[in-house]
């Protein structure tokens, strides 16, 4: 008979990060106190799950996350690079026109190439890396489910993906909000369906869609 298996992808809490800056793999990004709220409210939610393995990645917003998750389970997740944000030439800038990085003309050139993309990790080299850390989680989780906290634009990626979207996109019409889950549905090494939820929506902020911080 088949096994059926869950991995689901989560993306980590809020960011305490006053100053709007794209923090990607910057160290010392910790969650704010809604944001470990947000995790809470995961935990809860998934505590009645079969999850049998846990994945972080190594950023401390990722592991943040994961503590009441881990708690929950009673089990130590494993801390894989395969997960981590994007890489991104924007690091520690704030990206956008008015006082963000875009009104120096010399940033002009990295934006050259939305399609691969110019300004930071290839999509297909992260497609590869979410794939095989997917598929490691799936094996070890073999019959049951697995959770790994990862990153939006990871997370969003893969998805995309899987589901046979391009990769070049309007990273504000992402669906993956802080918090959520995409949940990849295995009949043996087969993915059937993908599945999206948002167990903290009413602790989200309020969105302005002018504004986007990525390396979230």
């Amino acid at each position: 008979m088949t096994e059926t298996t869950v991995v689901h992808l989560m993306r980590h809490g809020e960011v305490h990060n006053p100053t709007g800056v794209l923090y990607g793999r910057i160290p010392d990004f910790h969650l704010s106190e809604l944001g470990r709220q947000m995790a809470d409210r995961v935990a809860e939610h998934v505590k009645d799950r079969d999850v049998v393995h846990l994945v972080s990645s190594p950023l401390e917003r990722a592991q943040e996350t994961m503590e009441p998750i881990a708690k929950v389970f009673g089990l130590t997740p494993d801390i894989d690079e395969r997960v981590i944000e994007a890489a991104n030439l924007f690091e520690g800038k704030k990206f956008g026109v008015g006082d963000g990085a875009l009104r120096n003309p010399s940033a002009w050139w990295l934006l050259r190439n939305p399609w691969k993309p110019s300004w930071g990790e290839p999509y297909q080299q992260l497609v590869r890396r979410m794939r095989d850390a997917i598929e490691t989680a799936r094996q070890k989780a073999a019959g049951h489910e697995a959770l790994i906290v990862s990153h939006q634009l990871p997370i969003w990626i893969v998805r995309s993906a899987i589901e046979g979207r391009r990769m070049f996109h309007d990273p504000r019409k992402r669906q993956c909000s802080l918090a959520s889950l995409t949940s990849f549905t295995f009949h043996g090494e087969q993915i059937v369906s993908v599945g999206y939820s948002e167990p903290a929506k009413d602790l989200l902020p309020v969105k302005n869609p002018k504004k986007f911080v990525g390396g979230a």
